[in-house]
This record gives C-alpha cells, sequence and structure tokens, in this order.
C-alpha cells in the first residue's frame, strides 16, 4: 500500500521528502587589527596598566589565546602573513622596505569568491593598493593620528579628526550600507598604539598618575649574546622632538637616536600644526605645562630615562583606551543589529612591544614581550564564554581559521592550521614547537640583528646571523623574562641538540631558503 501511494505521489509530481531544514546562515567575520598592542596592555592578560572592558569581552565572552604568537614581529611583514597563510619567505614582503604583490593568494580573495563581502578599513602599510576587496578604505603609508589622509577605493580623500575615531566611523558607514543578503568579512584596522602615540584631546587627562617601572627595565644585557645590548631601541634613546612631543625651545638639541642615528629626527613642529585650532587648543592646553617643566629641570641620567617613560607610556596608553573605546561602538553595532552572535569577532595585533622591559620600546626581537601577540575571539555557535587555550598559536593561523569557519576548503599550502578545533577542546594533538624569523637588519631602524628560532612549551632557541653568529637558549620556566642565555651550560646539552634538530627539521617543512 505504501508502494502504491509513494508511486502516485511521484505521478502527481509530489515531493515524497522530508522537508529540509534552513540551511545556518554562514557567520560574518569580522577582524579588529591594532599596531604594537602589547599583551601587558590588555587587561584581560595583564591588569596593572590599563582597564580595556571592550577587548576583554571578545575574550570573557569566547576564547583567550594564552599563547600567541606571530612569524616575524614587524608591521607589514605580519600583515601579509594574515593575508596569505604563508611565512614571509614565501608571501615575498620580509621587511617593511618591500612592497606587496597583490596578485598572490589572499583568504580575502577566496571569501569573496565565495560570495562574501570583503572590506579594509584602517591601516594598511603594504605599499601596493589592496586587492580582493568589495571596499576599502586605507591610511596612507602609517598615517597620522589627526586629520588623516586616505584612500577610498582609489579616490584620496582629506578628513578632520581623531584617526581611530574616524576608523571605526567609516567601518560603520560600510556595514550601514553593505549588501546585507551576503555574509560580510570586514577588516578592521587602527594605526594606534604605533609611534608616535597622539592621544584623542579628550583623553589627555587619562593616567595622571606615575605607573611602575617593569621588573627588567634597568637590565643590563648580560648573559646574552651582542644582539640584545647591540639594538637601538632604548627608552633612553627616544627622540625628545616626535616620540616626546617637545616643541623647539622646550630642547636645546636633539639627543635621542630614535633608533636610527643616520636619520634626521622629524621635528614634532609638522604634526603640531597639522591639529585644527580646536584639536591644538586642547593639545596646548595640556602638554604646554609639561613642557615648560622639561625646560626648566634640566633632567639627566635616570631622572630623564624615567621622565621619557613615563610620558611614553601614558600616551601609549591613553591611545589604547581610544581602540578600546571604539571597538565598544563597534561591537555595541552589531548586537543592536542582531549581527554579534553571527559574526566571528576576532581581535589581535600585528606584534606586541616593549613597555620598557628591558628597559626598551618596539618590537622585532623573538623575546616573549614582541613575539607574543593578544589574541581573543568570540563566536557562541562554536565557542563556549570563558574558553582558555594554552596551545602555541601563530599569525598565520588566522586565513585558515577564517576559511573553516566559513565553510570554504582550505588550500592545502597553507602554512597554518586552522583554530577551529581548539574551540571546542584543549585536549587535542596539537603543535609542540613554532617558528620565527626576522630579517630586518641592517637596514631599517632599531639595529635589531637578523635571527631566526624555534619555541616550545618550555624553551626557546634563538640564532642571530648575518654579521654576528651567536646562540641563545632560554629556559622560560625558570627564566620566563629571559635574562640568561643557556646556550652554553652543559646541563642543557641534550635539550639543545633537541631545540637545533626541531629547528631544522621546520626549516624544511616550511621550506625555508637555505642562506
Amino acid at each position: 500500500m505504501f508502494r502504491y501511494v509513494m508511486l502516485c505521489l511521484l505521478f502527481l509530481g509530489i515531493s515524497c521528502q522530508q522537508p529540509k531544514k534552513a540551511e545556518e546562515p554562514r557567520p560574518n567575520i569580522l577582524l579588529i587589527f591594532t599596531d604594537d598592542h602589547a599583551k601587558n596592555a590588555m587587561s584581560l592578560y595583564h591588569d596593572e596598566l590599563i582597564v580595556t572592558p571592550n577587548l576583554d569581552r571578545i575574550g570573557l565572552e569566547g576564547i583567550t589565546f594564552n599563547r600567541a604568537y606571530v612569524t616575524n614581529s614587524i608591521c607589514a611583514p605580519s600583515r601579509a602573513v594574515i593575508l596569505t597563510g604563508k611565512y614571509s619567505h614565501l608571501n615575498g614582503l620580509r621587511d617593511n622596505r618591500d612592497v606587496f604583490d597583490g596578485t598572490q593568494w589572499t583568504f580575502p580573495k577566496v571569501l569573496l569568491e565565495n560570495d562574501y563581502e570583503t572590506a579594509l578599513i584602517g591601516k594598511w602599510h603594504l605599499k601596493s593598493l589592496p586587492t580582493g576587496f568589495t571596499h576599502y578604505d586605507i591610511l596612507i603609508g602609517q598615517g597620522d593620528y589627526y586629520n588623516p589622509r586616505m584612500i577610498r577605493n582609489g579616490d584620496t580623500l582629506d578628513h578632520v579628526g581623531y584617526t581611530t575615531d574616524l576608523i571605526t566611523d567609516f567601518s560603520l558607514e560600510y556595514l550601514q550600507n553593505r549588501d546585507d543578503s551576503k555574509p560580510f568579512c570586514l577588516m578592521y584596522q587602527h594605526k594606534a598604539p604605533h609611534r608616535n602615540w597622539m592621544p584623542n584631546t579628550k583623553d589627555l587627562d587619562l593616567f595622571s598618575d606615575d605607573l611602575p617601572l617593569p621588573a627588567t627595565f634597568y637590565d643590563d644585557y648580560s648573559n646574552r649574546s651582542a644582539a640584545a645590548s647591540e639594538q637601538d631601541m632604548r627608552i633612553s634613546d627616544m627622540y625628545l622632538s616626535t616620540d616626546m612631543k617637545l616643541l623647539p625651545g622646550s630642547y636645546r638639541t636633539e639627543t635621542g637616536t630614535g633608533g636610527n642615528k643616520n636619520f634626521q629626527s622629524r621635528d614634532f613642529t609638522r604634526l603640531h600644526n597639522k591639529l585644527t585650532d580646536e584639536q591644538r587648543k586642547a593639545w596646548d592646553a595640556h602638554y604646554d605645562p609639561i613642557n615648560q617643566f622639561f625646560k626648566e629641570a634640566n633632567l639627566k641620567g635616570d631622572e630623564l630615562l624615567e621622565w621619557k617613560y613615563q610620558r611614553y607610556m601614558k600616551d601609549y596608553l591613553r591611545c589604547v583606551h581610544a581602540v578600546d573605546e571604539n571597538v565598544g561602538r563597534l561591537l555595541a553595532y552589531l548586537e543592536t543589529e542582531g549581527l554579534l552572535d553571527n559574526t566571528l569577532v576576532v581581535y589581535s595585533s600585528d606584534q606586541g612591544f616593549y613597555l620598557g622591559e628591558h628597559g626598551w620600546y618596539d618590537k622585532r626581537f623573538m623575546y616573549e614581550e614582541s613575539f607574543s601577540t593578544p589574541m581573543v575571539m568570540r563566536y557562541p555557535t562554536l565557542i563556549k564564554p570563558g574558553t582558555v587555550s594554552n596551545d602555541l598559536v601563530m599569525n598565520i593561523d588566522l586565513p585558515s581559521t577564517f576559511l573553516d569557519v566559513a565553510g570554504v576548503s582550505i588550500p592545502a599550502n597553507l602554512q597554518g592550521k586552522s583554530l577551529k578545533p581548539l574551540f571546542a577542546s584543549n585536549d587535542l594533538e596539537w603543535r609542540d614547537a613554532i617558528y620565527y624569523h626576522y630579517y630586518e637588519y641592517p637596514h631599517g631602524w632599531h639595529n635589531v640583528k637578523k635571527h631566526e628560532g624555534v619555541r616550545t612549551d618550555r624553551y626557546k632557541l634563538i640564532h642571530f646571523y648575518d654579521d654576528i653568529d651567536a646562540w641563545e637558549l632560554f629556559d622560560l620556566e625558570k627564566d620566563p623574562n629571559e635574562l640568561k642565555s643557556v646556550y652554553e651550560d652543559p646541563e642543557y646539552g641534550s635539550i639543545k641538540k633537541n631545540l637545533e634538530q626541531k629547528l631544522e627539521q621546520l626549516k624544511k617543512e616550511l621550506k625555508v631558503p637555505k642562506r
């Protein structure tokens, strides 16, 4: 009888199949990205300097990666890695001199081919124009903190306002006007808190009390190779002009190398003159008394060093505060529009940064403060609130993760791994080591030697090369501040040998060319 009924239904053209369940909508992807944001300046990781409730929210309502690292701790190469899923030696962008080849494979191009809208708003810093985006609105080069010039889909436009606010304004404008029949992938990328740390005028009174000095602030660089002492990134050598924002008349002569003794310091006057009358009035009301104090105090030695530290750090943290505030604006919009819970929200930075540790600012080294980066994600469909991962993950894993969550095939030649499996389990068999390589020497800034290395759960092996041949080995359990290399210690002989073998194995797997 059942067969007879089925045949009749088929004859009448009536389907006998069970009705299909409505397909889950494909997730949106929001990558929130900053430049030079240290983990110690995000309160989810470290709560002694600043409170960042909106950035913290992403991790608290999702997953916090405690051990996220970069492949190459410098701005443009890090961005190229995130676009391509390949190390610097394969994507062609080893240092900030290189121009990104926009004809190569990138994850936004693949999402675009799979009916996503793709947008990039904010800092780009790759010299060529973006490809693979439905819409872009980018700063030119590093961009300025105030009244920036930007390129929107090929047209150059001048704007008035604070850049962190403007990047958010333009991102909200894009979201409001996008094709809402498609999922979106928005790369929302801030200049802040990159050097020279110009805060929003409304935030100038934040952090009025002196900040604590890091435990390693007066590091003397003993017990390590010459590379640690021969850098040019000490806070003591910051520019009095662009870094400390002193105008002519507040100091006699420029005493800082600024990271490049062969480069003539940029006078802060240009940036000061770029402010509108209203902006300059608020700026001068705050900084004129500070500049007058400096002019009269005749600071020297440790007093001058610590004055520089306080000024640098307070401006840096004020810039971070503005980012956190603006991330809150964007999250609030997504929540109001009912988009937040179907959006993979990712926050990270192109690398970490030194906040006075070892007496330094900047990045580049494979030491933890600049090698590591904040990384948090929120997507309640796959991630339970409060999830924490202690696995070794990297920025190179982001493209594979985005494609995986979007349901798009991951090309076999990508060198990262999708982090999606870590959303639900900490018991997976994951990678046991990660590889790092920094190239920008002797050209460029800060005199950090070329080096490569491997990090495992407990140990780190670094090889400095080019005009130096020096090795460092750190036991991160016993020496988390990396103050003493044990490379020559016979007790670590077998560990050293294993790490050297692991380094060669990773280089072979990753197709690192021989020097």
